[in-house]
């Protein structure tokens, strides 16, 4: 049965990519999907980028297994921090400012907006650097949930991840992606659903459920009663999360640009709506299942039953082992369908940008000649290719854990660009100066902190950081402070530096006003 419901949604996205392939002859089309993509499939495209196996087998497991039932707290900030409020502030005057440049990526944005091709060719490359850890962490966890459900080796499951990807976003572009997410959209809502209700059932229901999480003891618990309150063991560090997962979609190049391809203002308050819905049953339905992580890994006598690796508790394995253990067999098949649909159209929204992105910014500027359409659709569609290969090839070290290659991520992206794009969109007093500040403290935080923490250079100085109640240690935390930083430094750099195109600034924030009013 598995193996049919999995042929079946295979055939339809392989479909879908074929039908789409005579619209994606032009870039405005490959990219945009020609900025006229509705209401309903923009938000389902952004929900379907969102959320992937990251946040379903990565976030879920971890953040599930420390903080228990207030895990979902970072569902609820994902929908009204991370969908909501950028729809309402960001939707309407990204897609009119982004229209009046001309301005089909972030960093063409960045050198529109501010003046400047050194912006965009930096910005392109931390776009491309950074989003394949991203990737990467997609694939991870992909391929866990199909280890577990087919028993078929991880490799064998990048690989086939990778080069399903690479056919529909090749043939079929951002039209493509697009209708693949609003199909993959319906799924994922129906099997989360269903997916929440046999977790706890299995627990003998919510109330029976809740009581057992406060009840958990041994070596690694928490002290008792923390995992079933209502803010958990430790709401300090989970503000961290909240604030990562949240704030980074404000960002992200591949959240930001679908308000560029959006319709009109009407898709805009639809879009509004249904993201936030979406983002409150996916998320927060991931996350609340996820806080029920340790009465599935924890024996009768409190000794943890999730695998170790490099004497590590594997946070990847515990929501594949709930499932195996709470689901019937039937129900297997619809949930790897469920976390396909999360990670296919995140892999696709993201190679479609990183592609984009070094095609439009940086390879098209250094061309003598005129690179034509087709030429530059081609190209697009090569460097698909080469980026998840690059991606499978980090995602073939399995001890890698999904939450830190995507902190390392987000942390980079999103401090880098969330204020001078959110500042740039409002404000003509922003300066080159200061977006230049935001680029390098943003990717330097991100990087200095791997090398000290992440890669386990310093051993003594992780132990020390992660002893502190906002542990210092964690790439989440670090990623939340780079984007906080952010918006602090680019203001402040601003008042203090000359803005040389001020009245060339001046006219486009009016006429933005002029167009929205």
């Amino acid at each position: 049965m598995t193996y049919v419901i999995l042929a079946v949604y295979l055939a339809v996205m392989i479909g879908i990519g074929i039908y789409c392939r005579k619209r994606a002859s032009s870039v405005a089309e490959f990219v945009l999907g020609g900025r006229n993509i509705g209401g309903w499939f923009t938000a389902f495209a952004y929900g379907t980028s969102y959320f992937s196996a990251v946040v379903f087998i990565g976030y879920a497991g971890q953040f599930g297994w420390s903080y228990g039932v207030s895990a979902a707290w970072i569902g609820i900030g994902n929908a009204v921090i991370g969908s909501m409020l950028p729809w309402m502030i960001m939707g309407r005057r990204t897609r009119v400012m982004t229209k009046q440049l001309n301005a089909s990526t972030m960093p063409e944005f960045f050198e529109k907006r501010y003046g400047s091709k050194a912006l965009k060719i930096v910005s392109a490359v931390i776009v491309f650097v950074f989003l394949i850890p991203y990737t990467a962490s997609v694939y991870n966890g992909l391929s866990r949930l199909f280890n577990m459900a087919f028993d078929i080796p991880y490799e064998a499951c990048l690989i086939g991840m990778a080069v399903l990807t690479a056919l529909y976003v090749i043939l079929g572009g951002y039209t493509a992606t697009a209708i693949n997410d609003f199909v993959q959209g319906i799924i994922m809502l129906i099997g989360i659903i269903a997916v929440v209700v046999c977790v706890v059932n299995k627990q003998g229901g919510l109330t029976e459920a809740i009581s057992g999480l406060g009840q958990i003891s041994g070596e690694q618990a928490p002290p008792a009663n923390t995992l079933n309150s209502l803010f958990g063991p430790d709401p300090i560090n989970l503000i961290g999360v909240v604030i990562l997962t949240s704030l980074g979609t404000w960002g992200l190049p591949q959240m930001v640009q679908k308000f560029y391809a959006i319709k009109d203002d009407s898709a805009i308050k639809r879009g509004t709506i249904i993201s936030t819905i979406f983002a409150l049953v996916v998320a927060g339905g991931s996350y609340f299942m996820g806080g029920f992580g340790r009465l599935y890994g924890t024996g009768e006598n409190g000794e943890v039953l999730i695998e170790s690796v490099n004497g590590k508790l594997a946070f990847d394995s515990i929501v594949p082992q709930m499932l195996k253990d709470a689901l019937p067999e039937f129900l297997i098949g619809i949930v790897v369908v469920l976390v396909l649909s999360a990670s296919m159209s995140t892999l696709s929204s993201l190679v479609l940008t990183s592609s984009s992105t070094l095609t439009i910014d940086l390879i098209k500027p250094l061309v003598k000649k005129e690179l034509g359409d087709k030429k530059q659709v081609l190209i697009m569609r090569i460097l698909i290719a080469v980026f998840l290969l690059i991606s499978v090839i980090i995602a073939l070290n399995p001890n890698a854990y999904i939450t830190t290659l995507m902190s390392i991520s987000w942390g980079a992206l999103a401090g880098a660009f969330l204020a001078p794009f959110l500042y740039g969109l409002f404000s003509k007093k922003i300066t080159k100066a200061a977006v230049w500040v935001s680029f390098i403290s943003g990717v330097l935080i991100t990087v200095v902190h791997m090398f000290i923490f992440s890669l386990g250079f310093f051993p003594e100085a992780t132990k020390a950081a992660a002893s502190l109640p906002l542990n210092m240690a964690s790439p989440i935390n670090a990623g939340a402070i780079a984007m906080i930083w952010g918006l602090i430094i680019v203001p402040i750099v601003s008042a203090v530096t000359k803005n040389k195109n001020l009245e060339k600034d001046e006219k486009l924030i009016e006429d933005c006003k002029k167009q929205l009013s």
